[in-house]
């Protein structure tokens, strides 16, 4: 997904080349498997991506914070990769060239249609603000409706295709009648600048610079197509069954951190640098900060979310994206009964 992309702007969502990975993990993989293991009473390592330049995480890293937290737990963080979409970030999980990672549920049930290696444990209800469809200004496409017959770029798999998925059922239009073109999102914006697709279905990460630089706004949101796709994290199921501890204390530094950048999300923008490619410009930080207060926080996954996944696992099947029906309830983690816990 990305021609001249930005890392995510804000802690939420999940671009991770295995390639990458791979060389980082190979690079220290000597050096951190005894204490990814624990043994010999050595520090635990939990392998994250790393979150780029904004975010709450980005923070985390630049004051250590992060590591203070972990530390609690004799264990510390080594960022790994780039945060972004999570099928690569799967693939690592399942590899064990990463412990945990951030996408979406979409994303993920698609991942655990091909090799269940990993586990969720938080979960932050769906931006209805950031993802959505775009279209340019000034586009003869008014209504989902007007969508037949065009060409729309969406990602494989995951919120991409699951968000225009949902905007046409809920439109009563057969999938047939739309071109998906897949594409990956960091490779997107060339092609819909270009006009060479009639839409986009994409994620804050891209629809942020897609709104400030591109003259897009959305056909339709998040929530007006009623989705159910929930950012969720993963955490390879060797980790979680060893350190159980360690789990729950990163998830307690995403609730109460997360919940710090929803208050004030300007003051998690820019968190290394101003300028270049990673920075978000002045004509992204009023939508940047917009949306970002309308996230959500990251939160326990409940029977009430476990429902809803199986709805989108559900969706997934009747329309084919997955071959067979994908039940999520045994790779959920509750997270408050895991060892070390204090609420």
């Amino acid at each position: 997904m990305r021609t001249t992309v930005r890392r995510p702007l804000l802690a939420a969502t999940a671009l991770t080349a295995v390639a990458a990975l791979a060389l980082t993990a190979c690079s220290s993989a000597k050096d951190t498997a005894a204490s990814a293991d624990g043994k010999g009473g050595a520090e635990v390592v939990l392998r994250v991506p790393d979150p780029g330049n904004s975010g709450f995480l980005a923070k985390g890293k630049k004051d250590g914070s992060l590591d203070a937290a972990l530390a609690a737990v004799h264990a510390k963080v080594v960022w790994t990769g780039s945060a972004g979409p999570f099928a690569p970030a799967a693939q690592a999980l399942n590899a064990d060239q990463l412990d945990v990672a951030q996408g979406s549920i979409t994303s993920a049930v698609a991942a655990l249609a091909q090799k269940p290696g990993f586990k969720l444990f938080a979960q932050t209800e769906p931006d209805g603000a950031g993802e959505g469809i775009l279209v340019k200004n000034g586009s003869p496409i008014k209504e989902i409706k007007d969508l037949v017959g065009r060409k729309v770029a969406v990602s494989q798999g995951g919120t991409s295709e699951y968000l225009l998925l949902k905007a046409l059922e809920k439109s009563g239009i057969p999938v047939d009648k739309v071109e998906r073109v897949y594409l990956r999102a960091d490779q997107t914006s060339g092609v819909f600048n270009s006009g060479q697709v009639d839409a986009w279905a994409t994620w804050g990460t891209f629809s942020i610079p897609a709104i400030a630089n591109a003259n897009a706004h959305f056909l339709a949101d998040g929530k007006a197509v009623g989705s159910d796709n929930y950012a969720v994290w993963a955490v390879r199921s060797a980790f979680a069954e060893k350190h159980p501890e360690v789990v729950k204390a990163f998830y307690g530094y995403l609730h109460e951190n997360g919940a710090k950048e929803k208050a004030d999300p300007a003051a998690y923008l820019n968190v290394f640098t101003d300028a270049g490619p990673t920075a978000v410009t002045p004509a992204e930080r009023e939508i940047a900060v917009d949306f970002g207060k309308q996230r959500a926080v990251d939160s326990p996954i409940t029977d009430a979310e476990a429902a809803r996944f199986a709805v989108v696992a559900e969706f997934y099947a009747d329309q084919g994206v997955t071959k067979t029906l994908v039940d999520v309830k045994p790779h959920l983690i509750d997270v408050n009964s895991l060892a070390g816990s204090g609420q």
